[in-house]
């Protein structure tokens, strides 16, 4: 039939972005590129020449957790040759290396792990860290939003009624999720913290985590079935469009008295006694009726006084 391209002419068409590469030996569908090998005390034999050291501070409600568990994170950590200290009075945690330490990058685990458990993680999934195929992230979600309400409210999303879409995420992705204050610790492999943190992500941006949670199942359906591993799946997985939802309009309540719309704004102050009595000129008028009267009284008793004043003088001229 026209309009249809032989396997042949296909294969040029998608080819020519590869023109000039070259088949590398891991080009093979067998083997797993997300796969990550183990450390083993035989790769590197010799002791670092220089000690590497982290500090991570800790809130001052997590000193009783941290002080219950600091045997079982030192013994934990022992085993990775690696030093832990605790700090109560300035209240920090230390990790640094000894001349034991044989992994470069355990250091970086270890101080991941203390970072969670200031973070308010459990310390049993917190130590999940130490393994190799096992990562961390730790996503702020305070920036998001400027609202507090909106915030707490969409927080609340995250974690769902009596944390159902919390639970369902952490069965889907198998990572564990922990949501305190304004931060969301995530423990898992990579592969699974790139996508919950888009998830938290679009959670603070006004995309409820439903949507996610149906794709994720979605997907998780077409990867048992090995007829659609090298097909398209975006019209399998469903699409939800953005709705400018029409808010409804508040109408403006009839006065029943006049039969005239209530305006929005509160009512005039009422004019006082003086007010009205400035604006038709009769305050003008009673202030000079008052200054004469004071000017009389004032008069009077000058007059007063003087007369007492001669009395007294008369009294003492007698005497």
């Amino acid at each position: 039939m026209e309009g249809t391209l032989s396997e042949g002419e296909e294969n040029k068409q998608s080819n020519k972005n590869r023109k000039y590469r070259k088949e590398k030996p891991w080009d093979n569908e067998n083997i797993d590129h997300w796969k990550v090998d183990k450390f083993i005390r035989e790769d590197n034999k010799h002791h670092f020449l220089e000690e590497s050291s982290f500090k991570v501070l800790f809130p001052k409600y997590r000193e009783k957790y941290l002080q219950q568990f600091s045997t079982d994170i030192k013994s934990t950590l022992n085993k990775h040759f690696i030093k832990f200290e605790i700090n109560l009075v300035e209240g920090y945690m230390c990790v640094r290396t000894t001349k034991k330490t044989y992994d470069p990058y355990i250091i970086i685990k270890a101080r991941d792990m203390v970072s969670l458990l200031s973070r308010s993680v459990p310390f049993n999934q917190a130590k999940r860290v130490l393994e190799d195929e096992t990562f961390c992230d730790i996503i702020k979600i305070n920036g998001y939003i400027r609202n507090k309400n909106k915030f707490i409210k969409r927080r609340q999303r995250l974690l769902g009624s009596n944390g159902t879409t919390l639970k369902a995420l952490e069965i889907l992705t198998n990572c564990y999720i922990c949501v305190h204050g304004k931060t969301v610790s995530l423990i898992g492999y990579f592969k699974s913290l790139k996508i919950v943190r888009r998830i938290v992500i679009d959670c603070m941006k006004n995309i409820h985590p439903v949507y996610h949670i149906k794709e994720l199942i979605a997907k998780r359906e077409l990867e048992k079935n090995n007829h659609f591993k090298n097909e398209n799946w975006e019209k399998f997985l469903p699409n939800f469009k953005k709705r400018n939802v029409q808010r409804k309009k508040i109408k403006q309540k009839l006065d029943k008295k006049n039969g005239k719309r209530k305006s929005v704004f509160p009512p005039d102050q009422l004019p006082r006694k003086i007010d009205i009595q400035m604006e038709t000129g009769e305050y003008f008028l009673n202030q000079e009726k008052w200054k004469k009267e004071k000017r009389e009284k004032k008069s009077k008793k000058e007059i007063t006084d003087i007369m007492v004043d001669k009395t007294k003088q008369g009294s003492k001229a007698s005497s």
